[in-house]
């Protein structure tokens, strides 16, 4: 009987096998380093599922993985050529030395400050960057002389690139769930804020509803016992919580139902859309809750199951552009050009 170690490298050969591993060994690491910004930062409690997510994903491409190895293995494959082979090695090297300078920063910075916003990024990127090199460079090979034999192709139809082109989605995923540097964090979310409280303050002024803007408070009229009514945009209503659970969630949905990497990247924009504008309607809801109940009603219950309503309406509305993305349309003439034509009969 085979074990578990021999039949995984029946079904990937031995080098790819073992750079796997080693990937593995990357994203385990990558996890224990996260954890600590998943337990401490509400933005990115997400993260939890990301383990989940990578290894659901590369079990669901196993068959594609096993395939696109064995494209690699074959003497008649596709290689890069000329040029594009130059640029595809140097990129590959570049990309790889660069990745361990980052985790080698990274790590020397966690072991000697502990976890930190900058560690936590250099450890990710360095990781992602050393990744998918070794992956391409333990790709499996056709034998002697089969790399001549190959055909001559393009960069992005080289079977070693299609092969690793499979774990973009495991790797790059952790740059997602890795918080942003504290600068670019907070003049991102001050951005948001300004616009959810603009945005805000000109539909309800567009409707002639009285409304006061200073700075991100609205100032609503005042309550019936004659007390001042205000609504504070806080930076957790900045939508950078429901941006960055959206764009995984993007991520995740297009990795598992696109192939096409156009589609996929539409899919991660339509994902960032829908979190701004779904956050902006969280806005507009919450402020006329207020101006009709007063602004403590807003707080508790309703506050937060608006937010919660934000990331479920975002899901809805991505798996709803799922069929639209995969919706094949032909027409009438198409269709009997390509339908088999039935020899006439003889008489």
């Amino acid at each position: 009987m085979k074990t578990l170690w021999q039949k995984f490298t029946a079904a990937l050969p031995m080098p790819f096998s073992a750079a796997l591993l080693v990937a593995a060994a990357f994203w385990a690491f990558v996890t224990w380093d996260q954890s600590h910004w998943w337990s401490t930062k509400e933005d990115y409690g997400f993260g939890w599922l990301v383990p989940a997510f990578v290894g659901f994903v590369i079990h669901d491409r196993w068959l594609r993985i096993t395939t696109a190895a064995a494209a690699c293995a074959n003497p008649e494959g596709a290689r890069a050529g000329g040029v594009a082979a130059f640029l595809l090695h140097a990129a590959v090297y570049g990309t790889m030395l660069a990745g361990a300078g980052l985790f080698l920063i990274g790590a020397f910075y966690r072991a000697g400050a502990g976890s930190s916003l900058p560690g936590t990024l250099a450890i990710t990127l360095g990781s992602a960057a050393l990744v998918l090199p070794l992956l391409f460079l333990n790709a499996p090979e056709p034998g002697t002389g089969g790399a001549a034999q190959g055909r001559r192709v393009g960069l992005w139809e080289d079977d070693r690139v299609k092969l690793v082109s499979l774990f973009f989605f495991p790797t790059l995923v952790w740059l997602v769930s890795a918080p942003m540097v504290s600068v670019v964090e907070q003049n991102l979310s001050l951005f948001l804020l300004r616009k959810v409280t603009s945005v805000v303050f000109f539909c309800f002024d567009l409707l002639g509803m009285p409304i006061e803007q200073q700075g991100n408070i609205l100032v609503l009229p005042p309550m019936a016992d004659g007390k001042p009514n205000q609504v504070g945009v806080a930076e957790a209503c900045s939508g950078i919580r429901s941006l960055t659970a959206c764009l995984f969630a993007g991520s995740f949905l297009a990795s598992v139902f696109l192939t096409q990497f156009w589609k996929k990247t539409a899919l991660v924009v339509a994902a960032m859309l829908f979190a701004v504008f779904t956050n902006l309607v969280r806005g507009i809801f919450l402020t006329a809750w207020a101006y009709n109940f007063g602004h403590e009603a807003i707080e508790g219950f309703v506050h937060d199951a608006a937010g919660y309503a934000v990331l479920g309406l975002t899901v809805v509305g991505l798996l709803c552009m799922l069929p639209l993305f995969n919706l094949k349309i032909t027409f009438s003439d198409d269709a009997e050009a390509a339908a088999p034509r039935t020899p006439p009969e003889a008489g």
